[in-house]
């Protein structure tokens, strides 16, 4: 099996897992808007391992305050109803690991995993297969699907890499126009191993990666072009809450920001070097970065600073999800974590 850059973060994870005690750790989600509400919190959170015991939970995502899904290691998704008091296991026909799920609305998802693709229509009670992308189509090199969004009922995207003998080799972007039905190769300027994207909106759009790559576009997915990122760090995760403000994060405990739609980035100081590997802002002020280690940083002030939070777990936290009426984290080990307001 080739041997990707996120394919050896979550292999790194496991095996600090593997030597990890499992303990709590957790997302802040009060919105304060002062910079002493940036003191490190842990009234009010909870973790438990909610998936299976050495299977790594890669990604988290929720529609409304009671209902979300989380997937991650052997194909394995679970689903709550109920605020997340208990979760239960949806089957889909797949051992490989889940790298995304996405919701359109709270019945039409899509999952990743590996070079394949599953839809639902009913939430989640049935996934079926509804792409499966050969090495043969692009040459020989094997295609990894990692993160999907759509911007509307009937468009969409896919971004991940193509690899031949463990070495990436292309970058890989897929779109669709018709609801995922069926999807095309979508060229950019760069060859680079492509982790995450994010829309503003249905016409703007970036796509971080490998090396400090970050693409934008302007026309909704027609075009793509290179912003100068500032890093040659990988970037893992990319967050807009609107067409000017922006957030990524990656190795090294890089953290990127924008205020003008990644014309120009800037790093700002991180308390950590250890590699994160999910970003979300609540609000304009109050994000939350999450990544190796345990490590959960927040900032109060737009990202421009940021303030490391006591997670009391050595375990890796994959992914963040933050809004309004949730903040959820999951990792390594099964473990969901949840800031219970």
């Amino acid at each position: 099996m080739r041997v990707t850059f996120a394919r050896k973060i979550l292999m790194a994870g496991r095996r600090a897992a593997a030597l990890a005690a499992l303990a709590s750790a957790a997302c802040l989600a009060s919105a304060v808007a002062s910079a002493a509400s940036q003191v490190a919190l842990s009234a009010g959170w909870a973790a438990e391992r909610r998936g299976e015991a050495g299977k790594d939970l890669n990604t988290v995502f929720f529609v409304d305050s009671k209902r979300g899904w989380a997937a991650g290691d052997g194909g394995l998704v679970i689903h709550t109803e109920d605020s997340g008091r208990t979760w239960a296991r949806q089957t889909v026909q797949t051992t490989d690991a889940v790298n995304d799920l996405y919701f359109r609305d709270k019945t039409d998802g899509y999952l990743l995993a590996g070079a394949r693709i599953f839809t639902t229509e009913d939430g989640g009670e049935t996934w079926r297969e509804s792409a499966r992308f050969h090495a043969e189509t692009f040459g020989g090199a094997e295609p990894e699907l990692y993160s999907v969004r759509f911007t509307s009922k009937k468009r969409g995207w896919i971004v991940g890499s193509l690899s031949r003998r463990e070495r990436v080799e292309d970058s890989l972007v897929l779109y669709t126009e018709d609801g995922g039905t069926s999807w095309q190769r979508q060229r950019v300027p760069t060859r680079s191993e492509l982790v995450n994207l994010d829309f503003s909106g249905d016409k703007r759009g970036w796509i971080v990666g490998a090396s400090g790559t970050v693409l934008h576009t302007r026309d909704g997915g027609q075009t793509w072009t290179l912003q100068r990122s500032g890093t040659t760090a990988d970037l893992y995760n990319v967050d807009f809450r609107n067409e000017k403000e922006g957030w990524a994060v990656g190795q090294r405990g890089t953290i990127l920001l924008t205020g003008d739609g990644g014309e120009t980035w800037a790093a700002t100081q991180s308390p950590v070097k250890s590699t994160l590997l999910g970003v979300r802002f609540a609000n304009d002020s109050d994000g939350w970065a999450v990544g190796r280690g345990g490590t959960i940083l927040r900032s109060g002030d737009g990202g421009q600073t940021w303030l490391q939070q006591e997670s009391k777990t050595r375990q890796n936290i994959y992914a963040l999800f933050v809004d309004k009426n949730n903040c959820w984290a999951v990792g390594a080990d099964g473990l969901v974590l949840q800031y219970e307001r």
